[in-house]
């Protein structure tokens, strides 16, 4: 069982922790507000008050924060070790996952470049999926970490290559609550009952279960956190940056990332990204 040093105990990295301790790895967790870290004690996590202290030694260093100049700042914290295993487990974008790389290489750490794929309640079940890039010795050392948090691991080759898959396919998350966003509100705006749209596509090719469950959200005016709005429109910025940067012209991004900074900027940053809703909804 290794050693792992979990850095960043959020929506996202307490569960992780939690998991991790409960398939019997030693844990240690850190977080800037320590209260967040200290519900994990009652699963024999080891809650430190820097993230030096949490990382000397350890096995495995990994990192869950919420934008990449969290993360580099973490590390560099951290002390990381020659030999070291950094899993970041962040989505950070490729500017964020390169400047990772120069860090592991000044520090010796090995890079372990894999984010998950799912939200709060995927998280807290152990029913992520893993996106796993890296050295295929530093994948293998981590495949029982994987294994705790998440329900299926994808090897993907070098390091970095799991950060652009994620861009991609959060990309598709935020199209289509976007697009659910507006929906609604268009239905609404017509003097369209929405279910009548839910049963409309009922059993049809885009009759998507996350339609249905972001629509419930809006209707309902009620957004618990599940995937931040604040993080979701960070993630669109990043994706509409890597696209500029690769030659990809993506007026549908674009346009989400802008939308769901309005909304943050509105003060809907700490919901569901779901709240979009609240700018489209008819007044």
């Amino acid at each position: 069982m290794a050693t792992i040093a979990a850095l960043g105990t959020g929506v996202m990295g307490a569960p992780m922790a939690r998991n991790l301790a409960r398939a019997g790895h030693e844990v240690r967790a850190w977080n800037r507000s320590l209260d967040k870290a200290q519900a994990l004690s009652d699963v024999g996590v080891d809650v430190r008050d820097d993230p030096a202290s949490a990382a000397d030694g350890a096995d495995v260093v990994m990192t869950m924060l919420s934008d990449a100049d969290a993360v580099l700042d973490v590390a560099r914290g951290a002390n990381l070790a020659d030999g070291q295993i950094w899993w970041q487990a962040s989505t950070i974008g490729i500017e964020g996952i390169e400047q990772c790389a120069v860090l592991g290489q000044e520090t010796g750490a090995v890079l372990v470049d894999a984010p998950v794929l799912g939200t709060r309640l995927p998280a807290e079940e152990g029913k992520l999926v893993v996106l796993a890039s890296g050295p295929d010795p530093a994948l293998d050392a981590c495949a029982p970490l994987f294994d705790a948090v998440g329900q299926r691991t994808m090897r993907l080759g070098a390091a970095g290559t799991a950060t652009r898959l994620k861009l991609a396919v959060n990309l598709w998350v935020l199209v289509v609550t976007q697009g659910t966003a507006e929906t609604i509100a268009f239905a609404q705006s017509l003097g369209v009952e929405p279910g009548w749209v839910l049963e409309a596509l009922e059993g049809g090719a885009l009759d998507l279960p996350y339609f249905r469950m972001k629509s419930k959200l809006m209707l309902d005016e009620d957004f618990p956190a599940s995937f931040a709005l604040a993080l979701a429109a960070k993630d669109a910025r990043l994706v509409a940056a890597a696209a500029e940067r690769h030659g990809a012209d993506l007026p549908i991004a674009r346009a989400v990332a802008e939308r769901l900074t309005q909304a943050t900027d509105a003060g809907h940053g700490d919901e569901d990204m779901a709240a979009t809703y609240r700018l489209s909804k008819p007044s």
